[in-house]
């Protein structure tokens, strides 16, 4: 007996539970239809905290980006709005406060990141900022209409309530999950919006835009939460030592967020593959059993797939040339530079740990001595043990040195 044609196609949303995507559904029949039939419009928010989105945006973009290529419209929601509250979703204490026109800065960088995941041409994707209706909305208006549709008692049970209960939530916080849920109910109303997606820290807040939906219009609307990306340790990926992995190339270079990649845990690399890359999955099941050298294949294919994705094909192979050659002890022009001055040089010297501290590798001399006494550092591929070693501006003319702490991060330093 053979196939039916249809059984043998996989749809987006038959996809995005092979790649491991979706945790939370609130009709997964009602979602597989519109999804597979590309009859989402749908919306997922970020709040402009910073200048640059980071990795944990990537996991939202990627997805938006595959929906959209299946036929679906997306609505990229910045929260110009929310931001001047601050969601506490995750939050031990209370996020600072920032000025109007901080948020319209970060919101204008967020736009052209965007862009390189989203197609908005010709209608095809729409970009709304939540402040267009939230700054208006009048306070007493919002209590009779809005907050009367929810239960305080019911809201208090969300995970990004309790864990915040113990140390003090702020008034102005408790109103986030209303004010997302307004998004929805906005949405829905201005552009036919029938799905939210969000990562499954959002839950509770999404479900109150849907129930909003339905007690205020008497209408259907639908959520799905992704998968968090954790890795094996059940930490959420995208940060380092220095903090989080941008995708600004000023804030994160090329080659930074390449080794990132590179670098994950062996337990951690096809995972990403699975849930980040656009390779196909049948490609993917068939790593499903590497192991040992294969999983440092593994490792290259996820960094230069994600580099490319963010940066453009160019800047990942040099990315991925300037790895290779650093390992194969050659110059690596494409890795972060620390430029010194004539005003870090001591008699025409620098000592190792003056220069690890320079170069930003690490934040104190007592981090630094500590690194070299580990065995944790090397100037060229050469160990430094010595705490006292000593280098000459001549030393780091021209090409300059490569200078490595742990087995992750580099730096080529050079005399201006």
């Amino acid at each position: 007996m053979t196939e039916r044609k249809e059984d043998m196609i996989m749809g987006i949303y038959e996809e995005l539970q092979a790649r491991g995507l979706i945790a939370q559904v609130t009709d997964e029949e009602e979602i597989r239809d519109l999804i597979n039939n590309g009859k989402a419009v749908f919306y997922i928010g970020f709040d402009p905290t910073a200048d640059s989105l980071h990795v944990g945006h990537f996991m939202a973009l990627c997805l938006m980006k595959r929906l959209q290529e299946a036929g679906n419209k997306p609505i990229a929601l910045i929260g110009g709005g929310t931001a001047m509250v601050g969601d506490p979703s995750g939050r031990t204490d209370m996020r600072q406060m920032m000025t109007e026109e901080t948020i319209e800065h970060y919101c204008e960088c967020f736009k052209k990141q965007m862009s390189r995941f989203i197609d908005f041409s010709e209608g095809k994707a729409i970009m709304v900022n939540n402040a267009d209706w939230l700054k208006d909305l009048n306070y007493i208006e919002v209590l009779r209409e809005v907050g009367s549709h929810f239960s305080v008692n019911r809201m208090l049970t969300a995970e990004c309530y309790k864990q915040r209960m113990e140390r003090g939530l702020s008034f102005l916080e408790f109103n986030y999950m209303i004010m997302q849920s307004y998004d929805f109910y906005a949405l829905f109303q201005k552009y036919g919006c029938n799905l939210q997606f969000g990562g499954d820290d959002q839950w509770s807040n999404m479900l109150g835009g849907t129930e909003l939906i339905r007690r205020k219009l008497g209408k259907n609307a639908c959520a799905m939460t992704i998968t968090l990306l954790l890795n094996s340790e059940g930490n959420k990926m995208g940060k380092t030592q220095k903090g989080a992995v941008w995708l600004d190339p000023e804030k994160t270079s090329p080659f930074e967020f390449y080794q990132y990649w590179r670098n994950v845990a062996d337990a951690d690399v096809l995972k990403c593959i699975r849930m980040l890359t656009f390779l196909p999955l049948e490609e993917i099941d068939k790593m499903d059993s590497w192991e040992g050298a294969q999983l440092n294949q593994a490792k290259e294919i996820l960094a230069f797939e994600l580099t490319k994705m963010v940066h453009g094909e160019e800047e990942a192979k040099k990315a991925m040339d300037a790895a290779k050659a650093l390992f194969s002890q050659g110059a690596a022009k494409d890795m972060p530079c620390a430029e010194l001055t004539e005003a870090d040089f001591t008699d025409g010297k620098i000592d190792i740990l003056t220069m690890l501290v320079t170069s930003g590798l690490v934040s104190s001399k007592s981090d630094a001595r500590r690194a070299v006494t580990q065995g944790g550092v090397a100037v060229d591929g050469e160990k430094i043990s010595d705490i006292h070693a000593e280098f000459s501006a001549e030393d780091l003319s021209g090409q300059g040195v490569v200078l490595k702490k742990g087995k992750k991060n580099f730096r080529k330093v050079v005399t201006k």
